[in-house]
């Protein structure tokens, strides 16, 4: 499945894995919750106290994102419609702003140094897949 795949978010959905494919099916996080609707982008993270490097976010559609009120830094891969990485910010820390990345249609956002500990590099392609499907 890919980042287009799925349009909105269900709570009776299947967890979500995010496989980086192009580094021999690496799971970059187990539990993925899928902000599709303009509420739950808006919520995100906020409220958390840390992100679990199992788990993840993926906001879409997106092009940039914030971390004013987050109590941890994250890392975040913006994908394009098929899933390729446009790009890559680690370690966001709490009350910053991300760089705009025109054409992106969603920000994966994952815990800080997961994309480093994945070796997840611009131009790798991720896709979601429901838990139980082979990574």
């Amino acid at each position: 499945m890919s980042a287009k795949h799925k349009q909105d978010s269900n709570t009776d959905e299947p967890a979500l894995l995010a496989v980086n494919v192009s580094k021999g099916k690496v799971v970059l996080a187990h539990h993925v919750a899928w902000a599709g609707t303009s509420a739950e982008r808006r919520h995100g993270l906020l409220g958390r106290n840390e992100l679990h490097p199992d788990e993840g976010m993926y906001i879409a559609p997106c092009q940039w994102i914030h971390t004013f009120g987050m109590k941890f830094p994250i890392d975040v891969l913006f994908l394009a419609k098929n899933g390729r990485v446009m790009a890559i910010h680690h370690s966001l820390r709490p009350f910053r702003l991300s760089r705009p990345v025109l054409r992106a249609q969603g920000a994966l956002e994952l815990a800080a140094g997961r994309a480093k500990a994945t070796n997840t590099e611009k131009g790798d392609f991720v896709e979601f897949r429901e838990e139980g499907m082979r990574a």
